[in-house]
């Protein structure tokens, strides 16, 4: 009769086969192992723990043990026990086909993500514990559908006085990153009865088919040296979403006429500006630009997250919202909190400490420097080549010959090199400028002891002249 086991997080059913208990035992381990239900590495409960779940002898299950070590299906060691050795991998006929091994690129340029290994793991941690210590027994609850008040104060001093945002904490609502904030925001422009969102031509392909999914169309506005001109075709839209301060991909700040007429468009016609505050904390060459919010913070919302300056697996952004569409919000999120408590309150703590200024302060010197190594590279190899939205962010766009993004793109994969061109996931479908062949390279990702072989290889990925002297970037 089949009798369940469970051990180190492993459940199976055990099927001792025939009249011989030991012999029945072994060849259902045996079978267990050859059909994958056993991983390689999975460490076997004690003989003794297996033999009080299977009501058998100790011995029994020992010697099975004995005979599967010694035909290679085991391996038992002093002081780890017995696991299912790496050798014997035979899936069955009937078990799921096992997925190829992932080809993970050597080098990874494409922009969206920070150096993760630069975490601040002690800080964290330290701010961690003093957050659990001073925790309140209700942290543990169910909570406000807002996040905890102690992140949404903290929020609203460090967005004040470092991106010039109105913020009162009863007007902020955690949510989980800035994909989830904009699921939301689309939720009530929908029950508002908007049917559109002017985006900008150049962005993220998935914040565009999020809000398709939501039943909101999207029309792009048209784009130039100064940005996106925020009000040509906004007419009729019930939000502009924007990147103002550091436009993605393109690395253009905003221009201030611009900034005041889209201000002005959403006073006139009763639409919001969705800000995305994308890369705002990293600058290198100029002032910071303040967020659009802190002109008229009862049409613009402010969206901001902790992706960036800290990791995205933290999943934890923020909204500041104008006075009742915070209620508005609220009530589309739910009932509950959607987030972690224990993360709100240590990132609360850590803003509190300085610790989050000195961090950001510490990657914004580190991006820098692999800024100004990128620039100096291709200033050397290819100086033809043109390099723009450098002045701020984690990320460069590349300009290249006409015709050729996907095929330096493919190159690139042959020199085990993961880099996005513009085109694909960058340019919107109604975007009316000519389409522009360019890479967007990100900074963030490659830790610094990889920084130089990445910068190699996105060289020797660039079109060269015929006799291969040079990087060929006809004007």
């Amino acid at each position: 009769m089949a009798k369940p086991w469970a051990a180190f997080g492993v459940d199976l059913h055990v099927e001792p086969t025939g009249p011989r208990v030991r012999r029945g035992l072994t060849d259902g381990l045996r079978e267990a192992v050859r059909s994958g239900r056993l991983p390689p590495g999975t460490r076997l409960p004690s003989s003794r723990s297996l033999a009080a779940d299977l009501g058998i002898a100790r011995n029994t299950v020992a010697d099975a043990y004995t005979d599967l070590v010694a035909e290679g299906w085991l391996t038992a060691r002093q002081g780890s026990g017995t696991r299912v050795s790496e050798r014997h991998v035979v899936p069955s006929a009937n078990s799921a086909p096992r997925r190829p091994a992932d080809h993970r690129p050597v080098h990874d340029l494409r922009s969206g993500s920070p150096d993760l290994a630069s975490f601040p793991r002690g800080a964290w941690l330290r701010a961690a514990r003093r957050a659990l210590a001073a925790a309140p027994s209700d942290a543990f609850g169910y909570g406000d559908p807002r996040g905890r008040v102690e992140l949404r104060t903290a929020l609203a001093g460090y967005l004040s006085r470092a991106r010039g945002v109105r913020a009162d904490p009863d007007r902020i609502v955690v949510c989980a990153g800035f994909s989830h904030g904009l699921r939301v925001l689309a939720r009530v422009l929908r029950a508002r009865g908007a049917h559109s969102v002017a985006v900008e031509s150049y962005g993220l392909d998935e914040h565009w088919r999020l809000l398709a999914e939501a039943g909101l169309a999207t029309t792009a506005l048209p784009f130039d040296e100064r940005g996106t001109d925020p009000t040509a075709g906004a007419t009729d839209a019930g939000a502009v979403l924007l990147t103002p301060a550091h436009q993605f991909p393109m690395g253009v700040p905003l221009h201030h006429d611009r900034r005041a007429a889209v201000v002005d468009w959403a006073r006139r016609t009763g639409g919001l500006v969705l800000e995305d505050d994308y890369d705002g904390e990293f600058r290198y060459d100029r002032q910071s630009v303040g967020a659009l919010q802190g002109l008229d913070p009862d049409h613009v919302v402010y969206l901001g997250t902790a992706s960036k300056s800290l990791a995205p697996g933290l999943r934890l952004g923020w909204m500041v919202l104008p006075p009742g569409v915070a209620e508005e919000v609220t009530a589309a999120k739910g009932g509950v909190d959607t987030c972690g408590a224990l993360d709100q309150l240590t990132l609360a703590e850590f803003i509190a400490s300085g610790a989050y200024d000195r961090h950001v302060r510490a990657m914004r010197t580190r991006y820098r420097r692999r800024r100004d190594a990128l620039v100096a590279v291709l200033a050397d190899r290819a100086p033809a080549l043109r390099v723009t939205g450098i002045a701020a962010g984690l990320h460069a766009v590349l300009c290249l010959p006409p015709g050729t993004e996907a095929a330096v793109v493919r190159a690139a994969a042959r020199q085990g090199l993961a880099v996005d061109g513009l085109t694909p996931r960058h340019r919107h479908a109604g975007a009316v400028a000519a389409p522009l062949d360019a890479l967007v390279v990100g900074y963030g990702t490659p830790p610094d002891h990889a920084w130089s072989g990445a910068l190699d290889a996105l060289c020797a990925a660039l079109p060269v002249d015929d006799d291969g002297s040079g990087i060929l970037f006809p004007g």
